[in-house]
């Protein structure tokens, strides 16, 4: 199956996307470092970056006419920071919304399917009327913007056409939802919204899958059955955080425990400890201070959410916090781990560089559990 990958960034989705087993026509990326990361691994070899086309390139210029086969998938992340909780929340008046050019290509390749990323905060309500507005344009993207039409116009001519009895032109199912990315074996709490649409004359019926891990199970394994703390050597007196009342599980849960910063980096050594290229991008990083709002993630929970400044690395973000309560800056490979991506993938930068890239990522993990999904239908389909 053939994909397309728009604002690719250092490939997280990508790689989701590939490890399906779908092949890349064009990967799409705009910032020289995020392209420089990617090429850095193809030249290693890492797999499966090797043979994608990778164009740097705005895809508000890329003309998809250069695509001759048919496209089964559409993925890709458009920039977040119109969107973001922690941006300018200017959303449709901001330049950097991409959502138009996503839409776009969904025109012209005309795929059999889509899958779109962005930050939670496009669902909040300041948004809300816009958010409807892109999966409008998304569930009919041949109706195109007049110029005489402010986007509120837009969004009403879709909505009538939406209502109609019949409409025979490019029409895709679409539904959207807020995925955890702790929920499905990442080691962090990573709310992002995903769109996913179906070309309608598939007949496809589809739903998000569902949780694989747990809160409930990860409390079990710490403060029931104490499997957590065995399995990592932890002794009963620095089992930290037990609460006062202790609910007995009288059953298993279904789902996995969520994963924890100590179950994702604990076999990496002290960076402290170890000369900066004995791991690689694993050298320590000083300075990191605790600060309201700002505290780090706890060893033994999921991370918080790591993330991206705008100008620079957000300190109080991307930092563990031990159970003594001492503080450090996550090196570049823990928050590699941290958003699920292999060992054998090395980041070129600097550290605030090669932090930035990470939080912007989707962890590799999430889109692979989405397009495996969707994947799954499209096989169906084809059958």
């Amino acid at each position: 199956m053939n994909s397309v990958e728009l604002f690719a960034g250092i490939g997280g989705l990508a790689m989701g996307v590939a490890k399906c087993g779908f092949e890349h026509s064009a990967v799409i990326e705009w910032n020289r470092h995020a392209c420089a990361t990617i090429r850095g691994n193809q030249k290693l070899g890492v797999s499966p970056l090797r043979g994608w086309p990778l164009h740097e390139s705005d895809v508000r210029n890329f003309n998809f006419d250069t695509i001759k086969v048919p496209i089964d998938l559409i993925a890709g992340g458009p920039p977040c920071q119109p969107f973001s909780m922690g941006g300018k929340h200017q959303g449709a008046k901001d330049e950097r919304n991409m959502f138009p050019d996503a839409i776009r290509a969904v025109r012209e390749l005309r795929p059999r399917a889509f899958m779109f990323e962005n930050v939670r905060g496009l669902t909040r309500q300041s948004f809300s009327n816009y958010f409807q507005y892109i999966l409008m344009q998304l569930r009919f993207p041949e109706i195109i913007r007049k110029a005489e039409e402010d986007w509120l116009a837009h969004l009403s001519r879709l909505e009538r056409c939406y209502t109609r009895t019949k409409y025979d032109g490019l029409f895709y199912r679409v539904v959207a939802r807020v995925l955890n990315a702790v929920d499905f074996g990442v080691p962090q709490k990573r709310e992002r919204v995903f769109i996913v649409g179906f070309r309608h004359d598939l007949g496809i019926e589809w739903s998000f899958p569902r949780a694989t891990h747990s809160d409930e199970s990860l409390y079990r394994d710490k403060w029931v059955t104490g499997d957590y703390w065995d399995r990592h050597k932890v002794s009963s007196q620095n089992r930290l955080g037990r609460p006062e009342k202790i609910e007995r599980m009288l059953f298993q849960p279904i789902q996995k425990p969520w994963l924890t910063v100590r179950d994702s980096i604990s076999d990496l050594p002290d960076p402290k400890k170890f000369p900066f290229n004995s791991v690689k991008n694993h050298n320590a990083v000083s300075g990191a201070k605790s600060y309201p709002g700002h505290t780090g993630s706890p060893l033994d929970e999921p991370a918080k959410t790591l993330k991206a400044g705008d100008h620079g690395v957000p300190g109080g973000e991307n930092m563990l916090r031990y159970p003594n309560g001492k503080l450090r800056y996550f090196t570049v490979r823990e928050s590699a781990r941290l958003q699920s991506f292999p060992d054998e993938f090395q980041f070129f930068g600097t550290w605030g560089e090669s932090m930035r890239q990470l939080g912007n990522a989707v962890p590799v993990t999430l889109a692979e559990v989405v397009t495996k999904s969707i994947k799954t239908q499209l096989e169906r389909a084809t059958k």
